[in-house]
């Protein structure tokens, strides 16, 4: 940012299905979470470009047993951000579940338990809309194909204006297989302007896909079809499913994501106006995403993003990390130094960490960045270890291991391939000639472009490379992660803990 411009994206990073949100001077957006906990990120800004993260609004994920085990690609999906009735509401849908909802009197909470406002598979991408002018209460959602067998159409519901309960079994009021050319119509944004109902929603895929307008003077319609965002000539790949705001000088700005493999949904701020006659909005540059524009026109700030680095003061992690499932008691133990302590938690399926559910995350970054945390093992049993991770479908880790001998080692584990993991089974392999007799080293891996990563270590003999270039892998729908843990075979008896310190993430 700079000269009165922003650059694309203002979010560089995993913040995947974001909607947007205005109240008074204040801007707020949430994102998917999927299975971490806590989930549903909130983050607020004066600008519409300069974000930080200011909180969860929900704790745990529920049913708790679903989630007491990593479930990366399900949970929280495209979760719908709304302000009624003077209080902050989040719809989201669980594509094994249903449409959940809660809502709180502030932003930072205490935000409600989960409800329950629709039960069914594969119903996702919920959003609710409180009719001033009706005074009708709606709500319209997608769906899944995975769980449903139904994709590539929109179904509306009449809401109980309390947002517990729908009123009418619902209707399918936009069928994407009628709209020659349209597939994978999904995310749909609902809103009500000059007397018409707006559905902002994607089609056409993550990856490829484009951002359509509906509109119709019923709510169930029928609904007019436009598309107003695509990639074009752009780099631009895939650019939808996001939200729409007004600012206080009645500007109309989109933000929504773009799919970058490893790096997961980044977020782009794109300029928004309504074309001849108000009849149909026209985003970023004639329906182009742009990469520089000025600034909206909103008081300045100082440039802000959301938290990486982390002293852990007291022994305490920052808002910007979550658990791979539901956490426990004694996971991470509170004490009156600085550092993280985290257990070294028994786990049956050791070897693999993506299925562990006390490592602790962070979202990669999406620029070339170098990560380091300084490391201390305090585990005295045979197997033991912790490290640094790059987490995704395959993952890879180094750390510090006790080995049988009671010494401990630098350790280091790739796992690309399918082959790699059956071959092995995952099992870490020393790093050669660095042994770490003080139980202490520092980790780095070095993020370059495209996500190829490489792995450093330092046991107080200097930072040497370990192992080979790899590249970070995303899930289905996560991007990748950055992860600490500590864990140790699955045996009766006193595992031990590890102290993490100094965690920075600096540009390369």
């Amino acid at each position: 940012m700079s000269g009165g411009t922003y650059t694309n994206p203002v979010l560089n990073a995993d913040w995947s299905d974001p909607d947007v949100l205005r109240v008074g001077d204040d801007y707020y957006l949430t994102a998917s979470s999927f299975g971490r906990a806590p989930g549903l990120p909130l983050l607020h800004s004066r600008d519409l470009v300069n974000w930080t993260l200011v909180g969860h609004a929900l704790e745990r994920l529920e049913p708790a047993r679903e989630f007491a085990s990593p479930r990366h690609d399900c949970g929280v999906w495209a979760p719908s951000l709304r302000y009624h009735d003077e209080r902050f509401w989040i719809f989201w849908g669980d594509p094994d579940q249903g449409v959940f909802q809660i809502n709180a009197p502030r932003i930072r909470g205490p935000w409600t338990r989960p409800h329950l406002v629709k039960e069914g598979k594969g119903l996702i991408d919920p959003c609710p809309l409180w009719d001033e002018e009706s005074g009708e209460a709606y709500l319209v959602h997608a769906w899944a194909r995975s769980r449903s067998g139904v994709k590539n159409r929109l179904t509306g519901h009449r809401m109980h204006p309390d947002g517990t309960s729908l009123l009418d079994e619902g209707k399918v009021i936009v069928d994407g297989d009628r709209i020659p050319g349209w597939f994978t119509l999904e995310g749909p944004k609902f809103y009500r302007r000059d007397g018409w109902y707006w559905i902002l929603a994607p089609a056409g895929g993550v990856e490829t896909g484009w951002q359509g307008a509906l509109r119709s003077r019923d709510f169930f319609g029928p609904y007019e079809h436009r598309i107003v965002l695509e990639q074009k000539d752009t780099g631009v790949n895939g650019p939808h499913q996001g939200g729409w705001v007004r600012t206080q000088a009645g500007e109309d700005w989109f933000l929504h994501f773009q799919q970058r493999g490893a790096y997961g949904r980044v977020v782009h701020l794109q300029p928004m106006r309504w074309g001849p006659g108000g009849d149909w909005p026209v985003i970023g540059d004639e329906g182009a995403p742009v990469a520089v524009h000025r600034l909206p026109d909103l008081p300045p700030q100082p440039p802000a993003a959301p938290a990486t680095d982390d002293d852990f003061p007291g022994g305490r992690f920052g808002r910007q990390w979550s658990w791979t499932a539901n956490p426990r008691d004694g996971w991470a133990t509170h004490h009156s130094g600085d550092g993280l302590r985290l257990t070294c938690v028994s786990a049956p399926t050791l070897h693999d960490l993506r299925t562990l559910p006390h490592v602790l995350t962070q979202r990669l970054p999406g620029d070339p960045c170098a990560v380091e945390v300084e490391l201390t093992l305090h585990a005295e049993e045979s197997g033991a270890r912790a490290g640094l991770a790059v987490l995704g479908d395959a993952f890879s880790w180094i750390g510090l291991q006790r080995g049988t001998d009671g010494t401990v080692h630098l350790v280091h584990r790739f796992a690309e391939t399918v082959a790699d993991r059956e071959r092995d089974a995952g099992r870490p392999r020393p790093v050669p000639r660095q042994a770490a007799p003080d139980g202490r080293a520092r980790l780095r891996v070095e993020i370059g472009e495209g996500a190829r990563c490489r792995f450093f270590s330092d046991a107080g003999d200097g930072m040497r490379p370990s192992g080979p270039v790899f590249a970070a892998t995303p899930w289905r729908w996560v991007g990748a992660l950055l992860g600490l843990f500590a864990a140790a075979p699955d045996r009766p008896g006193h595992a031990g803990a590890a102290v993490f310190s100094r965690f920075r993430i600096s540009p390369l």
